[in-house]
């Protein structure tokens, strides 16, 4: 069931409850991977198609062939006319080196645009967490529950967790534990 409601997932119109006819509320929670796509540029999808190539063993394959034949080819193993750069072989120092500077600095744009997704994540679970924290709040005061008494308990349980993990000993915690409330 999609928590989502727009025209694009068949919820145009504003649902009617089953009992009392009331309009349910339109929950909007953007999808990461949507509002990441949507923020690509042209120049950011080929930024990322030359990283993910540069990071793969295609690439290394095709540098080993072309660094093995010019190496070949200019130490005269395929004739003296085919040599063009002769050893310390200047020009492919001078290739390779520009090719680094190039594949680094599109490694540095796909780095930054992945700390720019990472801040949209952050920020969609902070705005998840609110609105599941609000709905929780207003769940508890129709039930009767004391929001500083749950809040304590809470607290301690994370506190008792927290030690756990610090201590190496991070065991789950009992699910009983969670629904016993100090009086």
């Amino acid at each position: 069931m999609s928590i989502v409601n727009s025209p694009a997932d068949g919820h145009s119109q504003p649902h009617r409850a089953a009992r009392g006819g009331h309009p349910r509320p339109r929950v909007r929670v953007p999808n990461e991977r949507i509002a990441f796509t949507r923020m690509r540029t042209s120049q950011d999808r080929a930024a990322d198609a030359i990283t993910s190539f540069a990071g793969s063993l295609p690439f290394v394959y095709l540098h080993a062939v072309w660094f093995g034949v010019w190496v070949l080819l200019n130490e005269g193993v395929f004739g003296r006319a085919g040599i063009f750069d002769p050893y310390p072989f200047g020009l492919l120092t001078m290739i390779v080196s520009l090719e680094a500077i190039f594949l680094s600095t599109f490694v540095m744009v796909s780095q930054n645009r992945e700390a720019t997704r990472q801040n949209l994540r952050a920020d969609l679970d902070f705005e998840t967490n609110l609105r599941s924290e609000v709905w929780s709040v207003h769940i508890g005061k129709a039930l009767g529950l004391d929001p500083e008494q749950i809040e304590r308990h809470v607290q301690e349980i994370i506190e008792q967790a927290r030690a756990g993990i610090s201590n190496s000993q991070a065991a789950p915690v009992d699910p009983r534990m969670l629904l016993d409330l100090p009086e």
